[in-house]
Order: C-alpha cells, then structure tokens, then sequence
C-alpha cells in the first residue's frame, strides 16, 4: 500500500502543529491529538477497504502471436468484495512484446465482473511470458492506495506474421493481388502434358511452335502444356549476425523468413514441396519437404524461435549439408545480406564446387543505408570520401553479381521491403519457363 497525496497533506498541516509546540504548548498538544486520530482513520481506512486479494483476474490471449501485428487480449476482472472499486490495470507483456491501450482505469462495481480489452504487438519472435499484472485503486476514503502485482504467467509463442498469409489467401480469391505486387497470372507451361494450342506470343520459344497448325492457320502457332508439379523448392535463410540489420524496426532475418514463408504457401499451393533451412555458421534448422497448404503449419512451427546468430554465415558448411539432404533435382534459394564482395566471391566458389542439379537463386538484400550514402550529394570533404567508399563496395558487388550471373546463378537484388514480391513474382516467373 502507498500513502496518497490527500494523507500527505493531511499529515503534513497537522505536523504544523506539533512543530509550533514551542510557541503554544497547546498548539503541540493539538497536534499530537489531531496525529493520533489521523493514524485511527488511516486505519479504519485499510479495515473497511477492499483488499487486492478480493480481486479475481484471468488474462485471455492467443498462444500464438504475429510478429508486428497488433494481437487482441482480454483481462476478466471480477469484485469479490461488496464495495466499488476505481481500479488502474497495467499487464506486463514481457521482454519481446508493447501493449496499447493500457493502462485503464475502469470502475469496479460490488460482485460486478469488468472485461479490459487491450493489444499485444510483439517486436521479435521466439518463446516468451506475459508476467503479471499490476493493480493499483483507492481506499474509501482516499488516504492509501492499494498497489498488487499480480503474477499470472501465461506462456506465449511469437510467430513471423502469420495473418499475411491469410491476407494473401483473401486477395487472391479477390482477385487484388496486383496491390500487394504479385502478379498473379494463369501459367502455361512446357510440361509433358498438352493443354492447348494458341497464337504466337513475343518470347515463345521456338520448340513451342506446333508448324502443322502454323502451315494451316498461316501465322504462328504455339503449344502450351500443363505446368509440371510436384518439383521440389529448398529455401536457405541466413541467419548470421548480418541478418541482425534492421529497417524500419524489423530485421533482416524477421523479413527474410516472413518471405520465406509467403513463398512457401504459394509453392505448396502450386503442388511443390518445400523444405527450408537456416544457416549461420552451423545448420541452425532443416525442415524436411513438406506438400500441401497445410504443411505452412509445420514450416511456421520450426522457425518460429529462430534468432539471428552473432557468428558470420558459412555458405560452404550450408551447401555442403545440402548435398546431403537434397539429391534430386531442386530450385535451390539463397536468402541473405552481404557486406562486401569477398562474401559474393565466396557464394560463388561454394555453388560452382556441388555437381548436383540444383538451380541456384541467390536473393540479395541491399543496404539501405549504404545504397543512400552513395547516392548523396556530398557538402564538405568527409562527406565526399563516404561517399566514395560507399560508391566503391556498391560497384565491387555489382561485379561479384555479375559473375555470379555468368555462372548461372539467378540474382534477386531487392530492397528488403520488397522482398516478398519480388521473390514471389521470380518464382512465378520460373514456373511458367519451366526452368526447374
């Protein structure tokens, strides 16, 4: 319990009193009365008030949560006591998460039960507890306040952002992908099953061409067959302690895997199987291809704790685990953020060393700060030579991109919040090439 500011006051002019006992022996004599009948009321005050302990709580949340996304919760609070409470509630959300909409202040009526609606918006994801909460309201007659921290450990799971996918889902019955950057169109393909035949387009191939239906139509013919299923997408996420960069308070890691994870819901849809692995400088996580939409549910289950290491990532220890797991034919996808080129050069080496037939896509993400230094005009002196060094690693990268090009290796260069469009639209695009 804390003294209110009214018992303070009230304690501090009878104190007068007292000090001016010097003056007037009966003014201290006062005093002492007035003190003495303040410390019965006091009292009197905590007997006829109700006590924290009359007070039953229950928190309801989700066990699971997304990641930037605000969660809905709800405190059941309920009068034992047959006195009305003015009640001040604040939970605690624990290390990863914020709440909104708290505290509040809600009156308490006798026997009444008050339900307290509030939002969790969780900042980082992995294994947490929301703690306690805390319960602060007057006595009656408002000389202490009754203060409870309340333990109510209730374990919490923070997803990536779950709800995206579902969003995702609802556009495209909507037909409002193209607002989000997907370009979802029907995908004819070169797969061993004809569907139909059709007028030539700029980009066919020329295999494509049916020439009896060209010799007879007189124009150009092409062939479009079913996109072939049941290919095989193995996602690798880098999780080391260059993923730990942030944009606009999400990090690299927390986008990468949120787009891994979009991505996979569509490559499921579309028949594929997917499995994924996080890497830094050992195998972090390897989830086993998985078919079916259903299957997003295992993919968000395995990765849901995953933090980004304070070690740099070991491409080689990564594809070389690869070569383990995955020996049949697979679009194989690199997500990660380089600072330099030696890091591309050594991407490039690792690839170029695995003779399985994999088709290699490496998706990169840009540093925003530094694209935005290089493309400044520079004021003084110290201004032009960051410039310049920042100029210098970009063009050191753009030809470490350029020869892993030349290599074969697909490149994604995207700024990481387009990341998820981009890599949707290039597998798309791959899909309806028939490249896997």
């Amino acid at each position: 319990m804390i003294p209110s500011r009214r018992l303070i006051v009230i304690t501090a002019v009878f104190t007068l009193f007292l000090m001016a006992t010097g003056l007037m022996p009966q003014l201290g004599e006062i005093g002492l009365l007035l003190n003495l009948l303040l410390l019965i009321v006091a009292c009197v005050d905590l007997l006829i008030s109700p006590s924290p302990s009359d007070l039953e709580i229950s928190r309801e949340i989700s066990e699971v949560l997304s990641v930037g996304a605000s969660n809905p919760a709800t405190l059941h609070i309920h009068n034992k006591s047959g006195k009305r409470i003015q009640l001040s509630v604040h939970d605690d959300p624990g290390p990863l998460c914020d709440t909104d909409r708290l505290p509040q202040t809600v009156p308490l009526e006798p026997s009444k039960t008050v339900n307290i609606h509030y939002t969790v918006q969780p900042r980082k994801r992995g294994a947490s507890e929301m703690v306690a909460v805390h319960l602060r309201f007057p006595t009656q007659l408002g000389l202490w306040t009754r203060h409870q921290v309340r333990r109510i450990p209730t374990p919490i799971r923070i997803y990536p952002d779950i709800r995206a996918v579902y969003r995702f889902e609802l556009m495209a019955r909507q037909n409002r992908l193209a607002e989000i950057g997907v370009r979802m169109v029907r995908m004819p393909g070169q797969g061993r099953e004809f569907e139909r035949l059709r007028e030539y387009r700029y980009g066919d191939e020329i295999r494509q061409i049916d020439w009896k239906a060209t010799a007879r139509q007189r124009a150009l013919v092409s062939r479009e067959f079913n996109v072939e299923r049941n290919q095989n997408i193995v996602l690798m996420v880098d999780s080391g302690r260059f993923m730990r960069n942030e944009t606009d308070g999400i990090s690299y890691l927390d986008r990468a895997l949120n787009s891994a994870i979009m991505l996979s819901y569509i490559a499921l849809g579309q028949g594929d199987n997917v499995s994924l692995m996080v890497f830094s400088n050992r195998i972090e996580r390897f989830i086993r291809p998985v078919r079916g939409k259903p299957g997003i549910q295992n993919i968000l289950r395995s990765t849901y704790d995953i933090q980004a290491s304070h070690h740099t990532a070991d491409y080689s220890l990564a594809l070389e685990y690869l070569t383990t797991v995955q020996r049949k034919r697979a679009l194989v996808i690199m997500i990660t953020f380089v600072t330099d080129e030696l890091q591309l050069r050594v991407i490039g080496e690792s690839l170029r060393l695995r003779s399985l037939p994999y088709l290699p896509m490496c998706v990169l993400l840009q540093d925003v700060g530094l694209r935005t230094m290089a493309e400044r005009v520079p004021e003084n002196d110290l201004d032009a030579f960051h410039t310049a060094a920042a100029a210098q690693i970009l063009s050191g990268q753009s030809q470490e991109v350029a020869n892993l090009r030349e290599a074969g290796v697909m490149i994604v260069d995207t700024p990481p919040d387009l990341l998820t469009e981009r890599l949707i639209n290039e597998y798309l695009s791959i899909k309806m090439r028939n490249l896997m």
